[in-house]
């Protein structure tokens, strides 16, 4: 009798705890379709996209070596896509065994390709740097300066530029815009973010890399791609577009034609694919890098476009800041602005919030570094943005704030820049007056 109670109660704990398990893998396989779902944003599969893709190499002798990498399906066809790639190592550097580079994805513009020397640039400051070509085309192999051993640039050329023969779309305006509708695979913006994700997943994958830190930074069409990529890829820990901007649907963009002509089409390619879209979910601190009068990305488009973003940002215009691929990537803030998230660089200066006192505008600011200047710049000029000429006033500063004089009534759009020791420049949000 004792023998049967002992096993009854041995029984009853034994039976609990097969309940328990039963009901956890009951909850289990009630959760699983959830917690394997894949990640989709829009067109794009995240959870693909991060994924290492197929590589093979192309070249791997020389300072910046070259590759291709297995893209989205164009027209029901695999396809690849061709990349530069350089670092400290490749550049010759000596290495310790076991270092890893921070990295950098570099997208070029309308009209450019994978740019060599774009890529020497960021391994010479001390990154592993991937640059792709974005239209289905192969650049020239790099040709080396003698005296200073930097790529001299060539690929600038789009002569000297070969198609695929397993490439993606072309990057003109009918695979940017009319494309839209029914199935993604031919639209060159789904084509294009996706292959810069790819390409920051194979980055990642490789051995001297440091994978979590890595940015990216886009010029032009390249800076367009980066908000996209930016609101999409959690990964990077800064981005930085250069001109490049959302709402190019208002205002005064030379996009604007385009996207109207779609007609009933039209809201489709701004939800699905303007940076207006998706840059409310970026979270990537990002610096806004422009120009006063760009005339493929307007100031008022761009600071629409730096408002949305919820996350860290910072802003950078120029008075009349060219537009082009070397200008684009010229900016010191562009590298110290990713080193201050990738290499504990020391931060830009961050501008606090503008108020109007009186006859003055006072701006409290924080800088790791010394203010060597403060200005007021202003328009008073109507017309097209691009068109307007600017003025620039000296401001005063002190270690805390920035003070200036009002800009006169008829100034419509201003705003302060302070830079620091460093030579470092960083802006307030544009003021535009009724």
């Amino acid at each position: 009798m004792a023998d049967n109670t002992c096993c009854h109660s041995d029984f009853k704990p034994m039976k609990i705890v097969r309940h328990a398990v039963l009901f956890c893998l009951l909850c289990w396989s009630s959760l699983a379709p959830h917690a394997m779902a894949a990640e989709q944003i829009g067109a794009w599969n995240l959870t693909e996209l991060k994924k290492t893709p197929e590589m093979r190499w192309i070249n791997r002798t020389g300072a910046v070596q070259s590759l291709v990498y297995t893209g989205e399906k164009f027209q029901g066809n695999s396809t690849e896509v061709f990349a530069f790639y350089a670092s400290p190592a490749t550049l010759g550097a000596e290495v310790k065994p076991g270092t890893k580079f921070p990295a950098v994805v570099l997208i070029h513009g309308g009209g450019g390709t994978a740019f060599a020397d774009w890529a020497w640039l960021w391994a010479k400051r001390g990154y592993a740097a991937i640059a792709m070509d974005l239209a289905g085309s192969r650049p020239p192999d790099p040709v080396y300066d003698a005296k200073t051993g930097a790529p001299v640039g060539h690929q600038s050329d789009s002569k000297l530029r070969t198609r695929l023969p397993n490439g993606g779309p072309d990057h003109g305006h009918p695979q940017k815009f009319d494309s839209i509708g029914g199935d993604t695979s031919d639209d060159w913006p789904f084509h294009a973010a996706a292959s810069v994700i790819r390409a920051h997943s194979l980055l990642r994958s490789f051995p001297e890399v440091d994978a979590d830190h890595t940015a990216v930074t886009g010029i032009s069409w390249g800076g367009y791609t980066t908000c996209l990529v930016a609101s999409l890829d959690d990964r990077f820990k800064a981005a930085v577009p250069v001109y490049g901007c959302g709402f190019l649907h208002e205002g005064e963009s030379v996009q604007k034609p385009s996207i109207d002509k779609l007609g009933d089409r039209r809201e489709a390619w701004v939800k699905a694919y303007d940076p207006s879209s998706l840059l409310p979910r970026c979270r990537v601190p990002i610096l806004f890098v422009n120009g006063t009068s760009d005339v493929h990305y307007p100031l008022d488009s761009y600071q629409k476009s730096f408002d949305v973003v919820p996350g860290r940002k910072q802003m950078r215009i120029e008075v009349k800041m060219p537009h082009g691929h070397p200008p684009g990537w010229a900016p010191k803030e562009i590298g110290l602005f990713i080193d201050s998230f990738c290499r504990d660089g020391q931060p830009l200066p961050v501008p606090g919030k503008l108020a109007i006192e009186g006859d003055q505008v006072r701006l409290s600011y924080t800088s790791a570094v010394a203010l060597r200047s403060a200005t007021l710049h202003y328009t008073t000029d109507i017309g097209l943005r691009s068109k307007r000429e600017w003025k620039s006033l000296p401001a005063q500063f002190d270690k805390q704030t920035v003070t200036a004089s009002r800009p006169p009534a008829e100034g419509n759009t201003w705003y302060l820049s302070l830079t620091d020791e460093r030579g470092a420049m960083v802006t307030t949000p544009v003021q535009f007056q009724p």
